[in-house]
């Protein structure tokens, strides 16, 4: 049974500490796309260079106003304050977003000597997941989950209130659909525009996006979470496609087979607001109890809309070669501009019937799974209160 704390009286405006957490988010994901173009167009960079210090800032703020708060809660909150935190290694109270910002930030700092030391020694990364990067990466997923779970708890906390709180129901969405854009990015390298032909692709989607699109629309107090995270997913790949390309750039490595004068733009987002726009109608109309038929339902409407869509948006994608509003235009500046499958599909990169028959159902399994993974979380963020 579900214990009910009173609430500390609602405010009449949106906590600082709140909009500080999410625009740290924020500057980590600028940071981080900034980051890879600045790779795809000049190579390699310094431990302080413009994207790193975007990085690093958004984990130095979120971990020092969580810092803050965990030390004022614990030496000088009051009993109502610490009843609504969590207790850990016998002394500190914090919030659960709190501390998920502090691991972060600590993560996020480790990794940047790590990486320097990394590239001195190895040279260039040949693939975003390495292990510096990987650190990186956890660091500021951590972040982002502290930045949900921090919104979610006050929220939470005020929902008994009458008090409207502004910013407060912007907050939440914009911080959800910063976890789909470092979701994404993580995955880039199977979710390409030459991968969309492929079974692999619907695979990989279908393994990660149910799960937080599903959590997003369930832990929503109003409708449509996961369409509106999905909405501040696209716009932001969007404009960092559409903003990075105008300020100039050339490469500082070689060999350059491909020269260019201007930052690269990152990928075309995919379209996840269709499948979460069906989520949500899904998760508001459904009546159902039981929570394995609602991920199946979950799981079916994911794939289906996916398939439908990413087929053709990767022919559309070929087509529209060096295309400014798809970002289209990206190439790293070591490989071949004149490749014969810059535009087009290479027969080993679309799946055969038989791969589609066998794959297919296996991406349907792997989006239920995702989908009862994301039920149970949003349920759990729908509660929490520490």
């Amino acid at each position: 049974m579900e214990t009910v704390l009173a609430a500390p009286a609602a405010p009449q405006r949106t906590p600082y500490y709140l909009i500080a957490i999410v625009l740290s988010s924020f500057s980590i994901i600028i940071g981080l796309i900034w980051d890879i173009s600045w790779h795809l167009s000049i190579g390699r960079d310094g431990l302080f260079s413009a994207p790193h210090l975007a990085i690093y800032a958004g984990g130095v703020v979120a971990g020092m106003f969580s810092g803050y708060r965990v030390l004022r809660i614990t030496f000088a909150g009051s009993a109502l304050e610490k009843s609504l935190s969590v207790r850990f290694w016998g002394i500190f109270y914090g919030a659960l977003g709190d501390l998920f910002c502090i691991w972060g930030a600590i993560a996020m700092l480790t990794s940047a000597p790590f990486d320097d030391w990394w590239h001195n020694t190895y040279g260039l990364d040949v693939t975003i997941l390495s292990p510096p990067h990987t650190v990186l990466l956890l660091g500021m997923i951590m972040i982002q989950f502290g930045a949900i779970v921090s919104v979610l708890t006050f929220k939470n906390t005020q929902r008994d209130r009458a008090i409207d709180v502004p910013w407060l129901d912007t907050l939440l969405p914009f911080s959800q659909g910063f976890i789909l854009v470092m979701t994404f990015t993580m995955a880039s390298e199977y979710l390409r525009r030459h991968d969309m032909h492929g079974v692999f692709f619907y695979q990989i989607t279908a393994a990660l996006f149910p799960l937080l699109l599903v959590a997003f629309s369930v832990s929503a107090r109003k409708r449509w979470g996961a369409t509106q995270a999905a909405i501040v997913y696209a716009l932001f790949m969007m404009l960092m496609n559409w903003i990075l390309p105008l300020f100039p750039a050339t490469p500082m490595l070689g060999p350059v087979l491909n020269p260019i004068t201007h930052f690269q733009p990152f990928e075309f987002p995919l379209l996840l607001f269709v499948p979460a726009l069906a989520i949500d109608v899904l998760s508001l109309r459904s009546k159902t109890k039981y929570d394995w038929l609602l991920a199946l339902r979950f799981g079916v409407a994911f794939v289906f809309s996916f398939v439908i869509l990413h087929w053709p948006l990767g022919s559309l994608l070929m087509a529209s070669k060096g295309h400014y509003f798809f970002g289209t235009s990206q190439w790293y500046f070591g490989s071949d501009p004149n490749w014969e499958y810059r535009y087009a599909y290479a027969p080993w990169m679309s799946s055969s019937s038989t791969e589609w028959l066998i794959g297919l159902p296996i991406a349907l399994l792997l989006a239920v799974i995702s989908a009862r993974v994301g039920l149970m979380w949003g349920k759990w963020m729908r509660k929490i209160i520490r």
